[in-house]
């Protein structure tokens, strides 16, 4: 498989505004404040959780969380890049490996469910208010959205080139990266009714069965 070109993450740290001049510093309280925030939102929702509220469950005072986000609004685009961030390290990392062209791919389809996996309740938050967000980083949500699913078309058409898949054309490519996609959502959003009959190894295991047993078949 030919390496993948590395997509470029907006810089979160970058776009929204800090006090503080420490990036590694920053990264990590944010993360502190971004995990508990989610808990919040989902237990009282975004409009009836305060930034007092937030202050307190992080562990701050609200002088020093205002030094790392400045609203809200802030700290719900920082959860969705740092979804976004997750899964294509996951799978960058698992497109990195050697091997077998088969068990590449299925290795990028498990790293990329597992972080939908930990990062379940992130991902339901998202697409719960992300209708909230200013105009622009609505957008660029989106538009993050649309780069983590590239990254599996873009796998996808690399294999059809070399011969490794049939000549799927364009639109059969897009699809199936689209369903590798949606299939973690389905998790995050299907949990509660799914993890009834699987675990999560049993679903990465039959999702991608699904998946590979598509692309695979006509060789």
């Amino acid at each position: 498989m030919a390496k993948q070109k590395k997509q470029q993450n907006p810089p979160a740290a970058n776009e929204v505004p800090t006090q503080i001049k420490n990036p590694e510093l920053v990264q990590q309280r944010r993360r502190q404040i971004i995990d508990s925030t989610v808990k919040l939102f989902i237990k009282h929702g975004y409009h009836k959780t305060t930034t007092r509220m937030i202050a307190k469950a992080s562990g701050f005072s609200i002088g020093s969380l205002y030094e790392y986000v400045s609203s809200k609004e802030d700290l719900l685009y920082l959860v969705c890049q740092t979804i976004h961030a997750e899964v294509q390290a996951a799978v960058e990392e698992a497109l990195s490996r050697k091997g077998d062209e088969r068990k590449r791919v299925s290795e990028v389809i498990r790293k990329y469910l597992l972080v939908c996996d930990k990062m379940s309740d992130h991902i339901l938050l998202m697409y719960q208010v992300t209708q909230f967000l200013p105009r622009k980083w609505e957008e660029r949500v989106l538009e993050n959205e649309l780069n983590i699913t590239k990254i599996f078309i873009n796998i996808l058409k690399e294999l059809c080139e070399k011969g490794v898949l049939p000549d799927f054309d364009d639109k059969t490519i897009n699809l199936v990266g689209h369903n590798i996609s949606v299939l973690g959502q389905m998790w995050a959003f299907r949990r509660w009714n799914l993890k009834n009959d699987y675990s999560i190894e049993e679903y990465i295991a039959t999702q991608t069965d699904f998946i590979l047993g598509f692309v695979f078949s006509n060789q």
